[in-house]
């Protein structure tokens, strides 16, 4: 025999949903779509300007570095040479005697008859400097090998212009004969009293050397020389004096050669090529 169970009705759950909630719904989401849509804008918006200005600045680069026009660096020197007409003696007096006292005292008695001597030659006391004033033991060795003082040097040296050029070996023969074997001529050194006007000529010469050196250098790479962009000057350098003829034989003294004076002068100079 056969049960049957009961039927039981079957329950079906639906969500259902009211017309206000389905309007509700719709709303939200035109909202959202809105939203999105002008977030969207915004983004699109801010991008393109920057997109945009990316490439300007690129061709602005691009055109400076077209504008920059092409230069040329070079290097220019001059020269120039006068004969001098100054004379500058290094002369100065020594003595040595048992005691720094005795030392000293003879050391001013010498100098003081050089500068008389200086005097009656004509140079005026402007022209006369004390270079260096020296007061040392002297050192003798014995047998034995240890040193001991056994006296003292004084000295002192002079810088004297004579600006009578031709008179420079006189000066030097007259100081020799009143100091007798004190005095010590260190040196002679020939210049000119006002070198500005050399220093223009060999900067003349300098300019003109750059001037001609980039010349030839923009015809070289087929341009047209343009306008100077920078020039600097470097120091005036005096390379010492040439060769020149004696003083005359019949001028009493010591024979001497002034030669000439060299001045020299470099500048550096930056010019556009067109």
């Amino acid at each position: 025999m056969t049960t049957r169970q009961p039927r039981t009705a079957r329950t079906a759950i639906t969500a259902r949903t009211t017309p206000s909630a389905r309007t509700s719904a719709s709303v939200r989401t035109a909202r959202l779509l809105a939203a999105a849509a002008v977030l969207g804008g915004l983004l699109v918006g801010t991008a393109a300007p920057a997109l945009a200005a990316a490439p300007e600045r690129s061709s602005l680069r691009t055109a400076t570095r077209a504008a920059a026009p092409a230069t040329v660096s070079v290097t220019g020197s001059g020269r120039a040479a006068a004969a001098p007409d100054l004379a500058i003696l290094s002369v100065g007096v020594e003595a040595t005697r048992k005691t720094a006292k005795e030392a000293m005292a003879a050391q001013s008695t010498a100098a003081k008859s050089l500068l008389e001597v200086l005097r009656e030659q004509g140079i005026a006391d402007r022209d006369i400097r004390t270079d260096s004033l020296s007061l040392a033991p002297v050192y003798t060795q014995k047998a034995d090998g240890e040193s001991k003082v056994t006296g003292y040097q004084a000295g002192q040296s002079f810088s004297v212009k004579v600006r009578d050029l031709d008179r420079t070996g006189q000066f030097i023969g007259a100081v020799n004969d009143a100091t007798g074997d004190a005095v010590r001529i260190n040196g002679v050194v020939f210049d000119v009293a006002d070198p500005s006007a050399l220093r223009v000529k060999a900067r003349e010469a300098a300019y003109k050397d750059a001037y001609e050196k980039a010349s030839q250098h923009a015809r070289l790479s087929g341009h047209r020389l343009g306008r100077l962009v920078s020039l600097s000057e470097g120091d005036s350098v005096r390379p010492g004096p040439g060769a020149a003829a004696a003083m005359p034989a019949d001028e009493p003294g010591v024979p001497l050669a002034p030669g000439e004076i060299e001045e020299q002068i470099t500048v550096s100079a930056v010019f556009e090529l067109l």
